[in-house]
Order: C-alpha cells, then structure tokens, then sequence
C-alpha cells in the first residue's frame, strides 16, 4: 500500500455532462475522501447561449457561451467537491449534421490518437483506480459523447495502467417509462417513428446485464444543485423540473457496466472500488 490517495477520474464530453450520470458517485466518492478527477472534452460551445439562444441563430456566439459555460462547470465542480478539473478545450462538435460537426477543428474531427495521447498524460500524471466514461454509442449517439468513449479506451491502451473501467448506462426498465415521466411534467413527446422508437430501445442495457448499482441518494441534492449550476442550459435539462424528491427517486441511483477489472470483485457490485479498498 501506498500513501498515495484512491482516485476517479470521469472523462465527460461537455460542461453539465459529469452532474447528469456521474454526479452522485462525484459527490459520494469525495466524501469518502477519495480524490475524484473530472476531464472535460470540449468548451461545449455549441450549447444555448444567452436568452435560450439557439446554435446557427445569427447571435450564437460560441466562444461567449464557452467562457459562460466553463463558469457553470467550475460552480458544478464545487458543488460536488471535485478536486481536479482537467480540460481538453476542443471546439463543440455539435449534433451529426451540423455545420461545427464538420468543423476541423471539432472533437469529432480531432483524431482519436491525438486526444488519446493528451488524455493518456492526464491518467499517468492522476493514476486513477477507476476510469469511468461512455460505451461505444455514447450513450445515446451524440459525436463527443462517442468520441470520448474512444479517446478514453484508446488512452487506456497508452498507458500501463489498470484501473477498473466502467462506462454510464441506465436500466430499460427505467428508459421504459422515462417517456411516461416527462409527459407527467409537461413535456411535449409526441410518439416516435419506428426507426426513432427501434433507437431509443436500444439506449441503456437490461437490468440483468448492469453490472454495478451505486446508491448516491444521500448525494442527489448535490447533484441536483450541479446541474442547476448549468443555468444557461436549464432548458436543456428535464430533469431539473422534477424537483428534488422526485430528482431522487429517479436519480438517486446511478448504473454502470464494468468492462474492465483486475480485483476480481465480484458482480453485481454497489461500489465502483469494491476490490480496491
């Protein structure tokens, strides 16, 4: 054993992406003394800017939202008691379609190599215990959301290190009647295509296949207080409608499949460190 202090590190596309799936263990874990890292991807530019200002109307100014934005992120971290906040700085990629998805100098246009290489310093400089990003699809297909998830796996391959590697995910029990609440708050869904539908299936795993459940309800006003730190994104974040005894209910756990391991700890586990301490 070493003196040296257990460590999480959440590598995250945009700026309000570490409170929505990873805010409770943030917020658990450093209570638990243990040193939790957030890596950042993008300036998250391309998020509402002023007054609900919409990206591709004439006064979006991304490099304002930006500086606006890594504000918020700053507020979240504190809220959550994050220790090091690292960020990557690439320009917003925007949805698939997007004029700023096409954009060289993007995090979607950024090869995986060079993004792995910086995220690879950034996991020799922390030596995390556990790793936790996205799956392939980036949870639910934005492109700095998949992109994350390759420079992260890519990273890993850099280095000679072997923390546990989780990635977010959500039960489909849950997604089944996620429609259900939004609708119960007022948002306005109307039914999905087939292909849509068939899509949105897919998001999140079967229960039976979640490998790790974490308790963070006695954290869920925290991670509440995060993503409300993201103001300027409010109408973007569903969830901050609910309130804070409907937030727990829904976010009081947070779930992740284990991908990689050295402990041998066994599954279904409740802790991301089982194994490491």
């Amino acid at each position: 054993m070493t003196d040296r202090p257990l460590t999480l590190m959440a590598v995250h596309a945009h700026p309000d992406d570490e409170a929505t799936s990873t805010g409770g263990v943030l917020a658990r874990y450093a209570a638990e003394g243990i040193r939790t890292v957030l890596v950042t991807c993008t300036d998250g530019g391309c998020g509402d800017g002023p007054g609900g200002v919409k990206p591709g109307d004439p006064r979006h100014d991304p490099a304002a939202v930006a500086s606006m934005r890594r504000q918020e992120l700053q507020a979240s971290c504190d809220v959550l008691k994050i220790s090091d906040l690292e960020m990557l700085d690439y320009a917003d990629s925007g949805m698939i379609g997007w004029p700023s998805n096409e954009a060289p100098e993007s995090f979607w246009q950024t090869p995986v190599e060079e993004g792995a290489a910086r995220l690879a310093e950034l996991m020799r400089h922390y030596r995390p215990d556990v790793v936790v990003t996205y799956d392939e699809n980036g949870f639910y297909g934005h492109p700095d959301h998949i992109q994350a998830h390759r420079i992260t796996m890519a990273a890993l391959e850099m280095t000679a290190l072997t923390p546990k590697v989780y990635w977010t995910t959500m039960p489909r029990s849950q997604m089944q009647r996620f429609g259900e609440t939004m609708r119960e708050f007022g948002e306005d869904m109307p039914e999905p295509d087939p292909a849509e539908a068939a899509a949105l299936a897919e998001i999140g795993l079967p229960d039976d296949e979640i490998t790790t459940w974490v308790d963070a309800s006695a954290f869920s006003d925290q991670k509440f207080d995060a993503l409300a730190a993201h103001s300027s994104q409010g109408e973007n974040i569903f969830f901050l409608k609910m309130g804070k005894e409907r937030f727990r209910e829904w976010m009081g756990t947070e779930t992740f499949v284990r991908v990689k391991d050295a402990t041998g700890a066994a599954v279904p586990e409740n802790d991301l460190f089982a194994g490491l301490r």
